[in-house]
């Protein structure tokens, strides 16, 4: 912004609160000649702050104040916020769901003739920007590139092109030490240097809180999931409900299960969550989401036949999304937003097609309960 223009509006997503304020604070270190000036150059915008927040984002989107310039939030600034001159997106934390990637860039996409805005820059520190590489996302990017920078953000050598949608082969990542059960999520904080993985491990502890033996993740997960359901059934019965399923997804989050992570440790990160589960817990046969969705289609073309055309072809999409990207794209009304989706018209639009909200909803509803109706 030194070498652009120091009072472009930016958002800055960042990975918790805790992580918001540090970006804010040292942000604030950075522009000390233009906080000294206007204290609120820099403002932190999450749950926290409450009524401050929300009258520091009320200035942030009148087009008429210059101050606050930049935002940092972690996931309260993700939808339903409209600053029309915002020219900055910065992505300090990684973000694997592409609804929500469309729904953080969107916060830049507005323009504004009036005030010059008719582009904004996305500076993605953690290639989240990967997910533009889903052809039903207007194609790829026109051109991306990669440059270094040093600490003071001036370029370090040249800029080097990226071809859209190709996989980054840097073994560099984030280590996230499992967490024993009852404990609290712990935060590692690394200053420079390299990270790897080296291994997916779980140290359990007895009621005394000693250690009492190490297992591998994958080997824990399936542990914890025989502790809460007896057998594949009666997981199914559970899962195919999407009440159900969000209230299963909470229980193993408590005992520290991820699913990307468990994905990953099981290197099969196109299974279906619940498939993945059942393969580890009780020896099911694994299928991918894309062999589920195909199941569905071919077996029951019933349900898709009892819609209209169009409303037909809008739930054979959302059943796409699934093959492509799992059980967050069947949330309404924020797939309605997203392309090919949205494609059908407004919101309002879509609902019609199907009679109303409810009974969308029920469409749904009923979609994800068949999709895991089979074994």
């Amino acid at each position: 912004m030194k070498r652009t223009d120091r009072f472009a509006k930016t958002i800055v997503f960042c990975v918790d609160q805790e992580h918001a304020d540090e970006m804010r604070r040292q942000l604030n270190n950075l522009n000390a000649d233009l906080v000294q000036r206007n204290p609120n150059y820099v403002c932190r915008v999450t749950a926290d702050e409450g009524d401050i927040g929300r009258g520091h984002l009320s200035n942030f989107q009148d087009v008429d104040k210059n101050v606050p310039v930049i935002l940092t939030t972690s996931q309260l600034l993700t939808t339903g916020v409209d600053v029309p001159t915002c020219k900055n997106i910065v992505l300090a934390r990684v973000v694997n769901s592409i609804v929500e990637f469309k729904q953080i860039i969107g916060r830049g996409s507005r323009l504004r003739d009036d005030y010059g805005k008719y582009f904004f820059y996305i500076l993605d520190f953690t290639q989240s920007t990967r997910l533009f590489a889903d052809p039903e996302f207007d194609g790829d990017p026109v051109a991306v590139t990669e440059q270094a920078v040093d600490d003071e953000g001036a370029p370090t050598g040249a800029e080097t092109d990226v071809v859209p949608g190709e996989e980054d082969t840097d073994d560099g990542g984030i280590i996230r030490d499992p967490i024993p059960p009852g404990s609290e999520k712990r935060k590692f904080y690394v200053d420079g240097g390299q990270v790897e993985i080296a291994a997916h491990l779980v140290y359990e502890l007895d009621p005394q809180g000693n250690q009492s033996r190490v297992v591998k993740y994958t080997d824990y997960t399936a542990d914890k999931v025989r502790s809460l359901f007896p057998n594949a059934a009666e997981l199914r019965r559970r899962w195919a409900d999407a009440g159900g399923r969000s209230e299963i997804i909470a229980a193993l989050g408590e005992r520290g299960i991820d699913f990307d992570e468990l994905a990953e440790a099981a290197k099969q990160p196109d299974a279906d969550p619940f498939d993945l589960l059942c393969h580890l817990a009780f020896n099911a046969p694994l299928r991918t989401r894309r062999e589920r969705a195909e199941r569905l289609r071919i077996e029951r073309k019933d349900f898709f036949d009892r819609y209209g055309p169009e409303a037909k072809h809008i739930l054979e999409e959302l059943l796409e999304k699934y093959a492509e990207h799992g059980t967050t794209q069947f949330a309404i009304p924020e797939i309605l937003k997203v392309p090919p989706i949205s494609e059908h018209g407004t919101v309002l639009d879509i609902v019609s097609k199907f009679g109303g909200v409810e009974r969308l909803r029920e469409a749904v509803a009923e979609l994800q309960t068949l999709l895991y109706a089979a074994a």
